[in-house]
């Protein structure tokens, strides 16, 4: 999801969530400049694809924004989401959510901070990586090479990329197998597999 957002003064949006034990239900979104929620048919094509993958797994959102990948995670029963968001009012309100929904403390962190240097913090591999960049940051170099470099993906790790269609020849790790590929007349979105790591 998007970062370095502006607030402005209209009214907030909501996010819907598709399945699971959170279906149906619609949570606020902070209604800021940048910010732009995955569109719900572009969430329910990422979940069906990691249909078989999600429950019990340890998930990382970065560049999180509205946080609607990881809520989705958890409706459908991950063990922990790490929520990263640059924007303090963002963040806030994801965790006013998390909270709206009664999700376990120990099921999510949420921490606020620019995603290149709080990945840096953090020292577990994950399952599941959704990486949702800012639209014409040219970050995803950058962070792919921090993934790596950190070891935080592992061995069957899954990771979910969503950009702009102009950024979209970004190169990742030989490890990495792309496994699924969709794309509109303005995004890319691609799921891959670490493979033999």
């Amino acid at each position: 999801m998007r970062r370095d957002v502006k607030k402005t003064n209209k009214p907030m949006g909501s996010i819907r969530v598709i399945s699971g034990q959170y279906r149906g239900r619609k949570l606020p979104v902070l209604n800021a400049d940048g910010l732009r929620p995955t569109t719900d048919r572009t969430k329910e094509t990422l979940f069906n694809w990691l249909m078989n993958d999600v429950r019990d797994s340890r998930c990382l959102d970065l560049f999180a924004g509205s946080a609607s990948l990881g809520i989705e995670a958890l409706s459908r029963h991950a063990a922990n989401v790490t929520f990263v968001e640059m924007n303090k009012d963002a963040s806030a309100q994801i965790n006013q959510n998390l909270n709206l929904l009664k999700v376990p403390t120990d099921k999510f962190s949420v921490l606020q901070g620019d995603a290149t240097q709080v990945v840096t913090q953090l020292n577990a591999p994950f399952d599941i990586v959704f990486l949702d960049p800012p639209f014409h940051k040219n970050l995803l170099p950058e962070i792919i090479d921090l993934l790596e470099q950190l070891s935080l993906v592992r061995d069957g790790s899954l990771l979910y990329i969503e950009c702009e269609l102009e950024h979209a020849n970004y190169a990742v790790p030989q490890s990495w197998q792309r496994i699924k590929e969709s794309q509109t007349k303005q995004l890319s979105y691609r799921l891959y597999q670490v493979v033999d790591k």
